[in-house]
């Protein structure tokens, strides 16, 4: 016990001696003129290549906003594919700038790998996923089996706990990478596949047949609020990543989308309107961004809708409901805190 303690305690000072420094991220993103943003290795609706090799989904689109917002470009990302396993490593080691690679916020990763979670890009649930041949269509008829999981994930401590609590029978198969768990499901080597309800309806489009010929069941048994993630020691670069979230929310909120923020901007009253617009130099000072920086990140990418409807929502090929990460007023979870 004394020696795990302290090893732990190595790691965090070692961690700690990799802190950047207040301003450090965003002068090293001006000085290469590129962020450099960690990625999953190919999650649909997330972050994947497309046949031309761009990368496209949710979290490579946020890049891109913060790109426009702190560069005046949104291409200029470099984007980093990592594993489940080698993601807050190279966070530490400040191979990125910023992971946004459907990691989700907790506490203990924010405490012991000293890594901050600026806001949540998008709200979900552990689930499981199993081919309907198998005539299961709902948990309690998943008792026994093996589940293929991903290591390194939240996914894997919710299976052992589920397994304990409802003394199941379930065996968790951990492979190293989401696709591997994937192909292990298709191959037959396990009974089920457990991971986010919507990285399983990505995972379903890649079924050999068709899609229908899986099912995602309908119980959650974890709240999985999946976020970018920063160092930690740099809370400007961190107060830049979450507004740059919540100026595409305020967005939504004021029906400004990426073709009419220009026109319709000029119409917004109030300190909403004034952050939009690039008119409070007070705040672009302190954040050391252009005072448009919102708007370039809304001209980039679109508001949160837009994002949402064109990556996961009704123009994707996986059609998820929004749920909850509709805006507050429309029963979701999603609102931008006052701006004074």
């Amino acid at each position: 016990m004394r020696l795990t303690r302290l090893l732990a305690a190595l790691v965090l000072l070692a961690v700690q001696g990799l802190a950047p420094l207040a301003g450090e991220t965003l002068a090293s993103i001006h000085n290469r003129g590129q962020l450099r943003c960690g990625v999953s290795e190919g999650i649909a609706g997330f972050s994947a290549r497309d046949t031309t090799g761009r990368w496209v989904g949710l979290e490579a689109d946020f890049c891109r906003a913060v790109a426009a917002a702190v560069l005046g470009n949104g291409e200029r990302v470099e984007f980093v594919p990592l594993k489940a396993s080698t993601r807050f490593p190279a966070l530490q080691a400040r191979r990125i700038d910023l992971l946004a690679r459907n990691t989700t916020w907790t506490l203990t990763r924010e405490a012991l790998l000293q890594v901050t979670f600026p806001a949540v890009l998008f709200y979900d649930g552990q689930a499981f996923m199993v081919p309907r041949a198998s005539g299961i269509g709902n948990l309690a008829e998943l008792r026994e089996g093996e589940v293929c999981v991903e290591k390194d994930t939240t996914h894997q401590q919710n299976l052992a706990d589920l397994i304990r609590d409802q003394d199941l029978k379930l065996r968790p198969q951990e492979i190293d990478s989401a696709s591997g768990a994937a192909q292990a499901l298709f191959a037959g080597k396990c009974r089920a596949l457990t991971s986010d309800s919507a990285q399983l309806a990505a995972v379903r489009l890649l079924a050999p047949g068709k899609p229908d010929d899986f099912v995602i069941l309908p119980e959650r048994i974890s709240r999985e609020p999946i976020g970018p993630v920063v160092a930690q020691g740099d809370e400007q670069w961190a107060t830049v990543v979450r507004w740059v979230l919540h100026a595409l929310v305020l967005a939504e909120e004021y029906d400004l989308t990426q073709a009419n923020v220009e026109a319709r901007v000029r119409k917004l009253r109030g300190p909403q309107g004034r952050l939009l617009r690039g008119e409070d130099l007070r705040l672009a000072k302190a954040l050391d961004v252009q005072p448009d920086w919102a708007m370039r990140a809304v001209r980039a990418v679109g508001n949160y809708a837009e994002l949402y409807e064109r990556h996961l929502g009704s123009r994707s090929p996986l059609a998820i409901e929004r749920g909850p990460n509709r805006l507050w007023h429309n029963g979701g979870l999603l609102y931008a805190p006052p701006i004074d």
